[in-house]
């Protein structure tokens, strides 16, 4: 059988008598279309933290999903890396057998934990900022013990402080050329005498309905953490509680009292505080909603 010849021409009109006699059915589909278009990645950005302040620390950056992190990292002889996330971001001590990777997984697996505790302190540091310091004048509001107290300056030749509880004012004696540092100092230490009167007597007070003894205690002037204890029976607790609602004071106390039962937060260690505490709950959310509101009285 001979082939036909067949020119250009007949080829491209035979090609359109063809398609044209498809169903619609039969013609070839288009390329489908997505219904939606992808999103665009997510641009990753520094999770709002404070610098890390270095020292022997080197600075290491690292990716947890949308957020890129800076830490501080130190080397030690510990047997495990920890995490410790205060005022100056996050820190990290690892064993130094520990390669970066191991590091990297370290600060992966606690992820979740770790971005939202340094989101958490970058509100606080926000709040912090938009709420107004106090005037160190004569007449100032200072808080303490859930309420607020009056400052009285007076001109004397020697300075003194002196608190009448009766009228709520703490009098200070002003010699010439006292600056404001110093004034603020001299309130610091009324209030941390105040503190350390106070909780000496709640943890004596507590102790007992326990059944625990402290060996020490101490005052702390921690950024965040209310207090500490330790398996030697050693107590601090942040001066600053002088602020708060006495009843804040005692939830304090009890917990790192309760630690000398069990040096954990497990469910064994929450039944020992609500033994003699039972609303615990109630009072760490009013802790920190109060952390949040509270005036900004001194720097450190």
């Amino acid at each position: 059988m001979r082939s036909a010849k067949v020119d250009g021409q007949q080829l491209e009109l035979f090609a359109q008598e063809f398609f044209a006699a498809l169903k619609p059915s039969d013609k070839p589909a288009a390329p489908a279309q997505p219904l939606f278009k992808a999103p665009p990645p997510a641009p990753r950005h520094l999770i709002p933290t404070p610098p890390v302040a270095s020292g022997d620390a080197p600075l290491k950056r690292i990716v947890l999903g949308p957020h890129t992190v800076d830490y501080a990292l130190r080397r030690s002889a510990r047997r495990s890396i920890g995490f410790m996330i205060d005022d100056d971001g996050l820190r990290v001590t690892a064993p130094r057998r520990c390669t970066q990777a191991d590091i990297d997984s370290a600060i992966r697996a606690k992820q979740r934990w770790i971005l939202s505790k340094l989101l958490e302190r970058g509100e606080r540091r926000a709040s912090r900022q938009q709420r107004p310091p106090v005037e160190w004048k004569d007449g100032a509001r200072l808080p303490y013990l859930g309420g607020e107290i009056t400052l009285r300056l007076e001109e004397a030749a020697r300075s003194h402080c002196q608190f009448d509880a009766a009228g709520g004012e703490l009098w200070i004696g002003v010699v010439p050329g006292l600056s404001e540092w110093q004034l603020k100092e001299r309130v610091k230490l009324w209030f941390q005498a105040e503190a350390k009167r106070l909780f000496r007597e709640r943890l004596d007070f507590f102790a007992p309905q326990l059944g625990v003894r402290y060996a020490a205690f101490s005052l702390s002037s921690a950024g965040t953490r209310w207090g500490s204890c330790t398996s030697a029976g050693s107590i601090r607790l942040n001066w600053r509680l002088i602020h708060y609602a006495p009843a804040l004071v005692d939830y304090v106390v009890v917990h790192e009292l309760a630690h000398l039962r069990e040096m954990n937060h497990s469910p064994r260690f929450w039944a020992a505080v609500g033994e003699v505490y039972p609303d615990y709950d109630g009072a760490r959310l009013a802790l920190k909603k109060r952390a949040q509101e509270m005036p900004v009285l001194f720097a450190d």
